[in-house]
């Protein structure tokens, strides 16, 4: 997991449409909150929506315990105002059905634009084979929190 420098992480940043990136954003404290499904859901309900009113469509993605991987291309907006409405949705939803107080997710995150000529396929599975390489399950097919539209 790479170390996040708060302060460098919107450096360079750039939203554009039909551009693919790759988001990760972890929780305050690398508390595992997702480590339940039934809460990690909750996120997924999130990026849904931002689906549902235009603004992404998800390649691939996992919620981990602790962090969230996101695939995704932007179609219309920013790419920060995106995330952050995921982030801060989530995080109201999260705390109101578990009854926690605070901040769920650590402040920003990193993003990776996708060049044209990366394989889209591999870091989709790449993305979701995350539960395995943590040791968490033996095949993806046995972790909850995970899609791609290929697989």
């Amino acid at each position: 997991m790479p170390i996040f420098h708060e302060h460098r992480l919107r450096t360079g940043r750039v939203s554009e449409h039909g551009r693919v990136y790759l988001i990760t954003t972890i929780t305050y404290g690398r508390e595992r909150v997702f480590a339940n499904w039934q809460t990690g859901r909750l996120v997924v309900r999130e990026m849904v929506r931002e689906e549902q009113r235009g603004y992404a469509r998800s390649i691939a993605w996992v919620v981990m315990p602790d962090h969230l991987h996101w695939l995704v291309e932007l179609t219309a907006g920013d790419l920060s105002q995106m995330v952050c409405r995921v982030k801060a949705r989530s995080a109201a939803a999260v705390n109101t059905a578990t009854g926690r107080k605070g901040s769920l997710w650590r402040k920003g995150f990193h993003d990776k634009a996708v060049r044209r000529d990366e394989n889209l396929k591999h870091l989709a599975r790449y993305v979701v084979a995350n539960p395995v390489r943590a040791g968490l399950v033996r095949s993806v097919r046995d972790y909850a929190l995970w899609d791609a539209v290929w697989l």
